[in-house]
């Protein structure tokens, strides 16, 4: 592989993304790929600071623009820190969350605007773009039953917030695909976990195949 590969996973809460991704992940090791698992927001040291601010539970007074505008310097920090020199060396690169997350949350969710989050985002990314991205979809309440289950589970300020809230997430979500339907391939979220990454999986391998 001369150049990397950028695959990202996104989802509603408790659509069980991240427990798939981090089976993805070591499934490609063993196919002998090279390739790093990282997450939004997160991955490196400023970025997991950041993070620990949006999803502090206490920070709930915290504006919606703000919170947009603290995803993206995190996002744009994780990127050239740890992204781009990891497909510059021509290596897999699967986060959990990236652009989209802000796109459906703070833009449809939050009701800043998906146009304008985009826009806050360009400086950020600079075009930097998903190769592929996987969308675990799952109703919301069932979402969040799953995570009222889940103990060992990191509570956020996220998880505080209403099934409309979540309803409009997914909402956004279902517009990101139909605006991005090469990039963003849909799995369903409310199969088991053993059926969920059989479907990741070859989806993942199909793109590689290419």
């Amino acid at each position: 592989m001369t150049r990397g590969l950028f695959i990202t996973v996104e989802g509603p809460e408790g659509a069980g993304k991240s427990t798939i991704l981090a089976e993805l992940y070591n499934q490609l090791l063993q196919d002998g790929f090279e390739v790093i698992q990282t997450r939004e927001p997160g991955g490196i040291s400023i970025a997991e600071q950041i993070r620990g601010v949006i999803l502090n539970t206490e920070n709930t007074e915290m504006d919606k623009r703000t919170e947009a505008l603290l995803y993206a310097a995190a996002r744009r920090q994780h990127l050239v820190e740890k992204v781009m020199p990891a497909l510059d060396e021509g290596k897999i690169v699967i986060c959990d969350r990236f652009i989209d997350s802000s796109l459906a949350y703070q833009g449809n969710a939050r009701g800043i605007g998906m146009e304008e989050v985009m826009n806050i985002n360009q400086f950020a990314i600079e075009e930097k773009m998903p190769d592929l991205t996987l969308y675990f979809d799952i109703d919301p309440e069932e979402g969040l039953k799953r995570i009222a289950k889940h103990n060992g589970r990191e509570v956020n300020r996220l998880d505080l917030e209403s099934v409309e809230f979540h309803t409009l997430v997914r909402e956004g979500y279902l517009k990101l695909i139909k605006q991005y339907p090469d990039r963003i391939q849909v799995i369903d979220a409310s199969q088991s976990k053993e059926a969920v990454l059989t479907d990741a999986y070859e989806v993942v391998t199909s793109y590689l195949n290419k």
